[in-house]
């Protein structure tokens, strides 16, 4: 018996919500098969079987809250029971299996009478790991024959293969191989993810599967996407992960679910916004020569290599004034009483979701070359958007960056992300006209900055003098390497 626990991600953690259960009790489950899909504070995450065996004594419904390294599930052998805490049922003599009430909650393999077979069958179901009170003898008396365990052995090959292989529509979503993302978002859509194609490892359906078919339902009238309730006539739209902004108000959903994802990032900024005290700094980059730099660069890149964006020079612009400045790049310990300086600059770059954020961070900036750097910011970001990032790559965070350039924002106020003490809001670069040394008027872009700081942490002085190297570094990247 191997117990399943609700698995601890970070130092931070303290609980998780299960989203929902991939396999129910008495399924047979596979060593590192998904069991069940839970949501932390980042990101949805799937648990997996630590062993193969039977999945029983699920203790929590679907949308509770666990503590982590509490035990959530079960997996058990051939022959193996719950423990006797978890079983609080009776078992009826004729066949073993565990009862609640009225009804039958799980198969548990305890038999009552003796099981008959021949030498070879119990070799075999012995090297196979199978439980022969589960199969059927067709041999005297109802003795087990070696013919009785091979074909056992064709059955449960073949219900693994319909439920990993299968594409039917009225194949239940959990047990279609899906990305946690994938399923979220067909579930918030209303779509079946057996109906849809997956173009990942194995036919595995992706985020933007699901997105393509939620693109094509909404560009269909004649089929709403909607969830009657059952009260009267009151009916409740459920929404799509992806609301295209085209679409008429008459046709957009009247209410979308705040859970999941949104209502942890809406609990952590509030917390943010209200204990720490936020004060923030202004500043603009001509990024003349920076945009000079990362012209000529991209020109000479091999084949295969990403071309170098902005926000990639931004960390290292900021990775580089963070070893100058160390207390931008630390954390207040309230239960110590002290303020840590820490040795290593992560710098963690937030990547928008359909539904939220993560903020993937580049491990060691500071001794990273833009190139790299902006390698890395390309991959977390693809793999953030179909929710494959490891737990590893979201944690250990120093300093953030949030960067809305890209959709015409010239600048705005970022909320910290605890245990950090500031954040790096990034807006658009814009064309302005600004005097030159004799007073005339040259055109240049200019990088909008605003600095979020920690006021218990980080004085205005200090703020201010981070931010102007920052800057420093982006009109003259060369500083950098000084």
């Amino acid at each position: 018996m191997k117990a399943i626990i609700m698995p601890k991600l970070g130092f931070t953690m303290t609980e998780s919500t299960i989203v929902q259960w991939l396999k129910q009790n008495g399924d047979a489950v596979q060593q590192g098969e998904p069991i069940a899909e839970i949501t932390t504070d980042k990101v949805n995450m799937e648990v997996e079987a630590p062993e193969s065996g039977i999945l029983a004594g699920l203790k929590y419904k679907e949308g509770d809250t666990v503590s982590v390294t509490e035990v959530i599930a079960y997996v058990l052998k051939a022959g193996e029971a719950l423990p006797k805490e978890e079983d609080g049922g009776r078992r009826t003599e004729d066949d073993g299996r565990l009862v609640r009430g009225s009804g039958v909650e799980m198969v548990n393999p305890v038999v009552a009478t003796p099981v008959v077979a021949t030498p070879v069958a119990m070799r075999m179901a012995q090297e196979l790991g199978m439980d022969l009170a589960q199969i059927h003898g067709t041999g005297g008396g109802g003795k087990i024959t070696r013919e009785d365990v091979e074909a056992a052995v064709k059955n449960a090959e073949l219900r693994i293969a319909t439920v990993e292989t299968s594409r039917s529509p009225s194949m239940s979503a959990g047990k279609v191989r899906a990305t946690p993302s994938a399923r979220r978002m067909a579930k918030d859509a209303g779509v079946d993810l057996a109906s849809v194609r997956g173009s990942g490892p194995n036919d595995r359906v992706q985020g933007e599967d699901v997105a393509e078919v939620i693109k094509r339902q909404t560009a269909c009238p004649e089929r709403p996407n909607h969830v009657g309730t059952a009260e009267g006539s009151n009916v409740t739209t459920q929404a799509p992960a992806v609301v295209d902004p085209q679409l008429p108000i008459s046709s957009l959903p009247s209410s979308i679910p705040y859970t999941g994802m949104r209502k942890t990032i809406g609990t952590r900024l509030t917390q943010s916004y209200q204990q720490l005290p936020h004060v923030t700094f202004d500043a603009d980059a001509d990024v003349t020569l920076t945009e000079q730099l990362r012209a000529r660069a991209n020109t000479g890149l091999k084949a295969g290599q990403s071309k170098i964006g902005l926000t990639a020079i931004v960390v290292k612009a900021c990775a580089w004034a963070l070893a100058r400045h160390p207390m931008i790049n630390s954390r207040l310990d309230l239960s110590a009483g002290q303020i840590t300086l820490l040795s290593e600059i992560n710098i963690g770059v937030a990547v928008a979701l359909e539904n939220g954020l993560v903020v993937p961070v580049i491990q060691q900036a500071n001794h990273k070359g833009v190139q790299q750097i902006g390698a890395e910011i390309a991959d977390l970001a693809a793999r953030a958007k179909t929710n494959r990032l490891k737990p590893a790559e979201l944690q250990g965070g120093t300093f953030s960056i949030s960067n809305l350039g890209m959709f015409g924002v010239t600048r705005f106020t970022a909320i910290i992300n605890p245990p950090e003490t500031a954040i790096l809001a990034v807006g658009a670069v814009r064309k302005q006209f600004v005097p030159d040394p004799q007073d005339q008027p040259m055109l240049r872009p200019l990088l909008g900055l605003r600095l979020s700081a920690d006021h218990r942490v980080i004085d205005g002085a200090v703020a201010a003098q981070f931010l102007a190297d920052v800057v420093r570094a982006l009109e003259d990247p060369a500083q950098m390497m000084l």
